[in-house]
């Protein structure tokens, strides 16, 4: 079993249906497909596992799931981002975007 220490301190098992309601918000009025963010829940959930942990943060879970968001659609990332990184205002936006363009 995977377990997710939040903020709070508190710990819960690793539940991929979060995974995946989180990103639908991001990637609410996009052109995203239900089975792509399936994979992509499956995708976050088989890195986190394969880190060897029984225990991760709430923190790695959100990192987890930027990249293969990035690959699936760019403004959704930006939206997931800027909650999870709390973006403070448009410098915060550009930088993401630059770094986008970068292909970082």
């Amino acid at each position: 079993m995977l377990l997710v220490t939040k903020r709070s301190g508190n710990s819960e098992p690793f539940d991929r249906s979060k995974v995946i309601s989180g990103v639908r918000k991001a990637c609410q009025g996009r052109p995203i497909k239900e089975e792509d963010l399936k994979r992509l829940g499956q995708r976050v959930e088989e890195d986190l596992r394969s880190r060897g942990l029984a225990e991760v943060k709430s923190e790695d879970v959100g990192k987890a799931i930027l990249a293969p968001l990035k690959d699936l659609d760019e403004v959704a990332y930006l939206r997931f981002a800027s909650v999870y990184q709390n973006f403070d205002g448009l410098e915060d936006f550009q930088k993401a975007i630059d770094e986008l363009k970068a292909g970082e």
